[in-house]
């Protein structure tokens, strides 16, 4: 017993002078507690997890003290801010030991300053209670109809990663001029706007007590109710609508901030994030897919369904027009100027 209390005593004050070590991330973040301590005692690095809202104000914070680091590590942008976090170059490179044992087609960055971490499809959820002898929307087209535009929830493309996703894939759809229609009828039909994921699921979403039974959501989260659920359930209570064109695949990166004095220790953090312990863990822990080949995925995931028909931008496209296709929803959707104003004054 009392080598065991030593033993306790001394890993404590061992992680109490070890280098800490920094990262920021977004509030969804969320890794396996015993795989973290056994990350920490092997290593003696002490992990301190920065949560900054959700992924755009977590890439913002991380842009706006470039020239102070907040962080060592920054994970949780997708590739819809991919670029974003280029441009801004507040990224060093670093090509991971892992990378011959991730999913190419994840591997966006081919100068290794953006690792894949995990993917995900941002899609639409819907309350199976509420439907249960109502009809669904049958085309993405159809959600801008009254009688489901007013039962919508989504998020600010602004603030939140699944709602930039989510507008994305309403251009891709519907084209540079038909996705500000879409969302003037959406806005005129009583759409709900929310800061954050948080907000949305869990305040606005009939499922978490709200008065909305369709929100913007993932893919993988009918797999996260059932596993919660405290009753046991042979179903989720919430399904996905995978309407043709309303998903989004979204990858998430990790990075090594510049101006960093942990240099080695980031490297480390990055390796044991995309070991396969780690990725095995994240299935059930962040509710997406690991981006590791060799990962098996739980039993739940069988709930988790994969869109046939995801849209998809080239990350060029979304470069070039991020900027301009938010600024054009903001004005539509938030301060209510009709799409043939906006239109008309794109230059």
């Amino acid at each position: 017993m009392f080598k065991k209390l030593l033993l306790a005593t001394l890993t404590l004050l061992g992680l109490a002078q070890a280098q800490q070590l920094t990262i920021l991330s977004h509030e969804s973040f969320n890794l396996d507690k015993k795989l973290v301590a056994e990350f920490e005692q092997k290593n003696g690095i002490k992990l301190r997890f920065l949560k900054a809202g959700d992924a755009g104000e977590m890439l913002n914070k991380a842009i706006l003290s470039k020239a102070a680091p907040v962080a060592d590590v920054i994970y949780g942008f997708d590739n819809s801010q991919l670029s974003l976090a280029l441009e801004a170059d507040i990224l060093q490179p670093y090509a991971s030991p892992a990378l011959a044992v991730l999913r190419p087609e994840f591997v966006l960055d081919r100068t290794y300053r953006a690792l894949p971490v995990d993917y995900g499809y941002v899609a639409l959820n819907y309350d199976k209670a509420y439907f249960k002898d109502k009809a669904l929307p049958q085309s993405f087209a159809d959600l801008a109809r009254p009688e489901f535009a007013k039962l919508l929830v989504v998020t600010n493309p602004a603030t939140s990663s699944p709602g930039l996703a989510f507008l994305l894939a309403t251009v891709k759809t519907f084209g540079e001029d038909g996705y500000l229609d879409f969302w003037a009828k959406l806005r005129d039909g009583g759409v709900r706007v929310e800061k954050g994921w948080s907000e949305a699921y869990y305040t606005a979403f009939s499922k978490s007590g709200g008065d909305r039974p369709l929100v913007v959501s993932y893919a993988t989260s009918p797999a996260a109710e059932l596993f919660y659920s405290e009753k046991k359930l042979d179903e989720p209570p919430t399904g996905n609508l995978l309407l043709p064109g309303s998903s989004f695949l979204q990858v998430e990166f990790v990075g090594i901030l510049k101006g960093t004095k942990q240099l080695a220790a980031a490297r480390k953090f990055v390796d044991w994030l995309l070991s396969k312990p780690v990725q095995e863990s994240i299935p059930t822990e962040m509710w997406i897919y690991p981006t590791r080949k060799d990962a098996t995925l739980p039993e739940v995931f069988k709930w988790a369904e994969v869109p046939r028909a995801p849209a998809t931008l080239e990350p060029r496209s979304i470069a070039q027009n991020r900027e301009r296709w938010v600024s054009e929803w903001t004005k539509v959707v938030l301060q209510g100027q009709s799409p043939e104003a906006v239109k008309k004054g794109r230059k």
